[in-house]
């Protein structure tokens, strides 16, 4: 399946780039997300002439996010949860619950946005995690998981 992309996505393209995928990638997921129309020749035209205000629409988006990711820069996010004498918790700290603390503490975050490279977080200390708010965007903060008293 041949689309015509709507913005950057990840290991595939930019936008305008026409890329061939396979076929459910593109009718469950790019297409429906809004992130890709098929490369038909009205649809090539269509962009051709919508092209100039993809891009600007892209260009806010990206510093929309540049302002987000300035403010969440270093960060220091602190969560409570049960522990063991030995520091390992009675559950664990999620995506969830990190953009929970970060939506309460006044930040602009998805449960999405917050990537956790080794997983769900199981022990009291210092981690850290990346915040995606855009593809060019990814700030690094330090969520600290303390015991409840």
């Amino acid at each position: 399946m041949q689309l015509i992309l709507l913005e950057k996505v990840a290991n595939l393209g930019t936008l305008g780039d026409i890329v061939k995928v396979k076929d459910g990638f593109g009718r469950n997921f790019l297409i429906p997300q809004g992130k890709a129309k098929r490369a038909t020749e009205a649809n090539k035209a269509e962009f051709a002439a919508r092209r100039a205000e993809l891009e600007k629409q892209q260009a806010d988006i990206l510093t929309v996010a540049t302002a987000r990711g300035a403010k969440l820069a270093a960060y220091v996010l602190t969560v409570t949860q049960k522990a063991g004498v030995d520091g390992r918790l009675f559950g664990s700290v999620t995506n969830g619950d990190i953009a929970e603390g970060l939506v309460a503490a006044g930040f602009e975050v998805a449960k999405s946005e917050v990537r956790m490279p080794t997983g769900p977080l199981k022990t009291v200390g210092d981690h850290a995690v990346t915040v995606a708010l855009h593809h060019d965007i990814v700030v690094d903060i330090v969520v600290k998981v303390v015991a409840e008293a």
